[in-house]
């Protein structure tokens, strides 16, 4: 009886386009987003407060939900926009946008009691990494040179 060994080689690590480390870092981020929004309602008077037609001391309004809307659209289409973009508007567009978040998403904290500390610290924190991992995966965006950026200059100056 023959007997057959693992094989023991090492394995291959494939290079994910950064356009797909973004889309899936905005897809986090939206888990995350969603989820934190969820359980928020299991604290005590957040249900009583929508009930009673208040999110924080906010009157619950068409206005008020519709922004809610665009604030929770924007990171959700990031998901789209970064896979279908053109890089150099994707690397902007990304840019901008996890950087307007970072603020965003440290508000959620704003008025919290410290018996809350661990939940919005630990979610924010989560938040604002994955918002720091799309900064860096677009800042430093690889780049593409052209035939003529790697002619010498010497033989540039010779045309």
């Amino acid at each position: 009886m023959t007997r057959h060994l693992p094989n023991h080689s090492t394995f291959q690590n494939l290079q994910i386009p950064v356009q797909a480390r973004i889309a899936a870092a905005w897809t986090s981020f939206m888990f995350l987003y969603i989820y934190v929004d969820i359980l928020n309602f299991y604290k005590p008077g957040v249900i009583d407060g929508i009930l009673n037609g208040l999110i924080w001391k906010f009157d619950i309004s068409s206005t008020l939900l519709t922004i809610f809307l665009v604030s929770v659209s924007v990171p959700a289409m990031m998901v789209w926009l970064s896979m279908t973009l053109p890089a150099r508007v994707n690397r902007a567009t990304n840019l901008v946008i996890a950087t307007l978040l970072i603020p965003y998403s440290m508000f959620n904290a704003a008025g919290a009691s410290w018996e809350w500390a661990a939940f919005y610290g630990l979610s924010i924190g989560i938040e604002v990494l994955l918002l720091a991992f799309i900064l860096r995966s677009a800042w430093t965006w690889p780049r593409t040179h052209s035939e003529a950026a790697t002619v010498p200059t010497v033989d540039r100056l010779r045309q």
